[in-house]
């Protein structure tokens, strides 16, 4: 990816670019509804408000077109011994940018970032169906080494 890439906090005006990523793929087409942004802007701006949220964008070189997205929450903790962890949430990279670096890019950031804010392990989900992206995970030195659950509410 070309050094000239730009890793930023998101603003309310990005929301068009990055929910349509958030829906841009089989199980995002199911449950996003880019048409309608109120509830995205609502999130957005309850994401906004807390300092252990991390929402940001990456901009193409040289233009202000958004190409990419993830999340990094911050969790403190009392298990291992008080630690602070951070969570890597809803990456996202454009249709035209796959294949260019740019997850890897996003990925090493989130991951510089986490232990600038002192985490001490950096985790993130991956749909049991998405085998390319745990592949690209693995590739990164993340390791499948939980089994996560989800209770739809």
């Amino acid at each position: 990816m070309n050094d000239k890439l730009t890793i930023r906090p998101a603003h309310e005006a990005d929301l068009p670019a990055m929910v349509a990523m958030l829906a841009d793929d089989p199980l995002g087409a199911a449950r996003e509804s880019p048409d309608d942004l109120t509830p995205y802007l609502t999130a957005y701006r309850r994401i906004a408000g807390d300092p252990h949220q991390h929402l940001v964008v990456a901009v193409a070189p040289g233009t202000d077109r958004v190409i990419g997205t993830l999340q990094l929450t911050v969790i403190p903790g009392l298990s291992r011994r008080g630690a602070t962890r951070t969570l890597i949430e809803a990456v996202r990279i454009h249709a035209d940018a796959r294949g260019s670096g740019l997850g890897t890019t996003l990925i090493e950031w989130a991951v510089e970032q986490s232990r600038t804010l002192g985490a001490e392990l950096v985790q993130l989900t991956s749909d049991a169906t998405r085998t390319d992206a745990h592949r690209f995970y693995e590739r990164l030195g993340f390791s499948a080494s939980h089994v996560g659950f989800k209770l739809v509410l």
